[in-house]
């Protein structure tokens, strides 16, 4: 399944998919960016995410990178 569909399938399916499948496809994201301010600023925010102890913590702080999915997106 290419990048761009495990995106759509996510960002249509929001509360479906965990917070590790989550992170997952943001670090294939991340592979894609070419600021390093950026970079650094998800990496810190992907290991805050990873230190929560619950689901519904982690999946509102992955909710707010959702523009992430979208930028990626928009770049195609």
């Amino acid at each position: 399944m290419s990048l761009e569909i495990k995106i759509t399938h996510v960002m249509n399916n929001f509360d479906d998919v965990s917070s590790d499948e989550f992170l997952e496809i943001l670090d294939q994201i991340m592979l894609e960016l070419k600021n390093n301010l950026t970079l650094e600023y998800l990496k810190g925010k992907v290991q805050k995410i990873l230190e929560l102890s619950s689901e519904s913590e982690k999946k509102n702080q992955c909710k707010l990178l959702l523009p992430y999915y979208d930028w990626y997106l928009q770049g195609l």
